[in-house]
């Protein structure tokens, strides 16, 4: 009789992932991990029974292997999506390839990215022809790109080492807009097809959420466009990114870089018919002047209503923040008005370029007429303001301008273009529980009441009473004070002694960054921006010697820094959403319309799941000791601040410095 430790006795979750199993022999020094062996079995039960499960799984959990053991056993296809580059990249290379070689699972994977990853092979031919630059150093890269162009095997982006703004990319890549599908000369060689094909025997394929919602979005649209191939399950990881990045993908949204990018495709498309080509750029010169000037006369007149409006609410990130010159203004008559004639005056040009083109032959023309056509009906719709499920808004950011329509509400349109197609879902992340209920996450998502879904938390192996303290300061002025500022410089510079540096400061609008940096400017450890240097630049100078980093929202997540390089976490106040912002403003208003309370089921759990974001920073390993300081008082003062410390790891709460000081030093 086998003993029960044996793993042939045990089922196939545990014969891999529990004592004395494949993992446990390939892996020297490992431990069996209580919750994530129960999250495994939770992940497979799901799998099997075809239903739905949301499963917060806290840091240490081992919640990747946790899903992907179960997807590969389980026999049926399964989309991973997740949301940062950093977690993909952990999965492909580290997690897949010990389950594949050390594990003996046999599996097939494939790592799907957006299609403006991957070369282009009719664009790339069309500008090797006469390449030309948008800034004069990109050219030094050419000869490197075009001999990587003739021998790889993936025409992924990754395999070269180019600078991320390096613009001369986008005219050799595609996006869902510009790419011919079927129609292409290059169709069967094209680096996607070739990817989507060896997705389409793939047992898991990995993408992440901005892949997998903008596939979602258009797989009714032209055959050949939509990237992932048909599937049976999906997991999400991070998956309190997903109303974001599905508002996103959801909604419309018109710029003048789309004019811009339909006028330069439509030069590029005739640059070797020198008899289309002058009336192409007569042509294309007329959409350009009338997209300027009503673009021009757009952002003249969403600056007006912000400055009306004291402020101009940040186009906002998971934290609440993004640098100020962006600007988010909800649309209304009276911004519209005014720019009707110049929007005539573009509607028009764009309507002249489809009429004569809708009779080519040539399917790059016939694209470009199609695309002239869809920018006019989404123009049309998106300044109609007549669809009361949406929120319309106006948006600056950087150079662009952009006229945006976000559905108010992305329940229901997952639940028509996910639910009712896919029976087994699973949602998991770090942060998924709002005062420890899921109720807030699923409004989010469209799991109603009616939806039968299983809910599981795995609190983790960290042991946040004795690795981790929250101090919160209460001695300091509210947000609200002038005297915020500065108190909160003379409190970072108290807390940064204790710990000797080793320190993130995360803030909650780039304002509040750079003004903290330069009133800390004078303590004796390094200083380091967010946007100074690549964000893994910035990571690795943090852990080469003791520095305080000051960061926004993209530092609150998906950054991991275990030991003691990292011992102390300041947060400058709680993360709310500007309530001025068009999509929170919209949401808020549609909640009161049903009598219910929009700060309560909206404001406070989406900023308690931030807070706890950010909290999650700190406790890295079981090894990991540290501070976690929130420098608003608010949390001790007002009845809400009783929902986000309910919501925070269990560790002891600290009303002053010295306190936090003291709990240092006793350890």
């Amino acid at each position: 009789m086998p003993s029960p430790l044996d793993p042939a006795a045990q089922d196939p979750v545990t014969a891999l992932l529990g004592q004395g199993g494949a993992l446990a022999r390939a892996l020297p020094g490992y431990e069996e991990r209580a919750d994530q062996l129960a999250m495994a079995h939770a992940v497979a039960d799901a799998l099997s029974r075809r239903r739905y499960l949301i499963a917060e799984a806290g840091t240490g959990t081992g919640k990747t292997l946790a899903y992907l053991v179960p997807a590969v056993l389980s026999g049926r296809k399964v989309v991973v999506s997740t949301a940062t580059k950093t977690l993909q990249e952990q999965i492909w290379f580290k997690d897949l390839p010990l389950l594949q070689r050390h594990c003996g699972l046999e599996l097939s994977a494939a790592y799907l990215k957006g299609r403006a990853n991957y070369l282009c092979l009719a664009r790339y031919e069309k500008f090797a022809r006469a390449p030309t630059f948008p800034a004069r150093e990109e050219a030094a890269h050419w000869p490197i790109i075009a001999a990587w162009a003739r021998r790889t095997e993936t025409g992924d982006r990754s395999e070269l080492d180019l600078p991320d703004q390096y613009g001369a990319w986008r005219e050799l890549s595609a996006t869902g807009e510009t790419c011919l599908g079927r129609d292409c000369d290059r169709y069967e060689d094209c680096f996607v097809t070739r990817a989507r094909a060896l997705a389409g025997q793939a047992d898991v394929v990995l993408v992440n959420h901005h892949l997998f919602f903008a596939d979602l979005a258009m797989r009714t649209s032209r055959a050949g466009v939509e990237v992932l191939p048909a599937y049976d399950a999906v997991v999400f990881d991070e998956a309190h990114a997903l109303e974001e990045t599905a508002t996103e993908y959801f909604g419309l949204q018109v710029s003048s870089y789309r004019v811009e990018e339909l006028c330069r495709d439509a030069g590029r498309a005739v640059g070797d018919r020198p008899d289309l080509a002058a009336m192409m750029k007569e042509q294309t010169a007329g959409i350009l002047h009338a997209g300027e000037r009503f673009f021009a006369a757009l952002a003249e007149r969403l600056r007006a209503a912000g400055g009306r409006a004291q402020r101009a609410f940040p186009a906002r990130g998971r934290a609440g923040a993004r640098p100020e010159e962006d600007l988010r203004v909800p649309l209304s008559e009276a911004i519209l008005e005014p720019l009707a004639g110049e929007q005539q005056r573009l509607d028009g040009a764009l309507e002249e370029l489809r009429g004569l083109l809708a009779e080519a032959e040539a399917p790059a023309l016939v694209q470009l007429a199609r695309r002239a056509a869809e920018l006019r009906v989404e123009l049309g719709a998106v300044t109609a303001l007549n669809e009361r499920s949406r929120v319309y808004f106006g948006e600056l950011r950087g150079r662009g301008a952009f006229l945006r329509a976000a559905p108010i509400d992305v329940a229901e349109e997952l639940v028509d273009r996910l639910y009712r197609r896919v029976d087994t879902v699973v949602f998991t992340s770090a942060t998924l529980a709002a005062q420890g209920r899921f109720d807030f996450f699923r409004r989010q998502v469209g799991l109603a009441p009616e939806f039968e879904v299983e809910e599981a938390r795995y609190p983790g192996p960290f042991d946040y009473r004795r690795q981790a303290a929250l101090v919160v300061p209460q001695d300091l002025p509210e947000p609200a004070s002038p005297a915020f500022g500065e108190a909160s410089a003379r409190a970072i510079e108290e807390l940064t002694a204790i710990t000797g540096g080793r320190a993130f400061v995360l803030c909650t609008s780039s304002r509040a960054m750079r003004q903290l940096r330069e009133a800390c400017r004078h303590l004796p450890y390094r200083l380091l921006l967010q946007g100074e240097l690549p964000k893994h630049r910035l990571v690795a100078q943090f852990r080469a010697e003791p520095s305080v980093l000051f960061a926004t929202q993209s530092f609150w997540e998906g950054v991991d820094v275990p030991g003691e390089a990292l011992s102390l976490v300041v947060i400058d106040k709680l993360p709310f959403a500007p309530p001025g912002d068009p999509v929170v403003q919209a949401r808020l208003e549609a909640l009161a319309q049903e009598g219910r309370d929009g700060f309560s089921e909206l404001q406070v759990p989406a900023a308690a799941l931030s807070l706890r974001q950010g909290f999650g920073r700190l406790i890295r390993s079981a090894a990991d000791r540290g501070i976690v300081a929130i420098l608003d008082r608010r949390l001790l003062t007002k009845g809400y601040g009783r929902s986000f410390l309910a919501s925070l790891p269990p560790a002891p709460l600290l009303r002053t410095i010295a306190d936090a000081r003291r709990w240092w030093e006793a350890g």
